[in-house]
């Protein structure tokens, strides 16, 4: 079972990692940090709590369950910022790396076209990438 994990970045720079939707499932996670890697971390760390308390209990817990993760746009840019330059990111999405640099310190939300914009482009570099092999 898949299950969407959001994470965002709050107003005062912490993150928040929680279920997108809890219907199928009888318990809910949050993980909070002050990175988004601490974030995912105190988040598995949730999930691991309740597998154990599940199992104090002797209620089943779900042993196919998967996260997937979906960032807010400045939780992802402070995610990778270690491995990709606001510069780089301006080359590959066309969006001009002080609008990226807004989005990362809050100062700015980007729209829904500049988000679908960014991811797309994101994607698609990822596709390139994928295709590469080496000799």
């Amino acid at each position: 079972m898949k299950a969407i994990v959001i994470i965002e970045r709050g107003n005062d720079g912490t993150y928040d990692a929680y279920l997108e939707n809890t219907e199928n499932l009888s318990f809910g996670l949050l993980g909070q940090g002050k990175t988004v890697k601490d974030t995912m971390d105190d988040f598995l760390n949730s999930r691991d709590e309740m597998k154990a308390y599940f199992e104090e209990e002797g209620k089943p817990f779900p042993d196919d369950l998967e996260f997937v993760f979906k960032y807010d746009v400045p939780s992802f840019l402070s995610y990778y910022s270690k491995i990709l330059s606001l510069a780089g990111l301006e080359r590959l999405t066309g969006v001009n790396q002080g609008q990226l640099s807004h989005y990362v310190t809050g100062h700015r939300k980007p729209n829904a076209k500049t988000t679908e914009k960014i991811e797309k482009s994101l994607h698609n570099f990822a596709h390139e990438i994928s295709q590469i092999h080496f000799v």
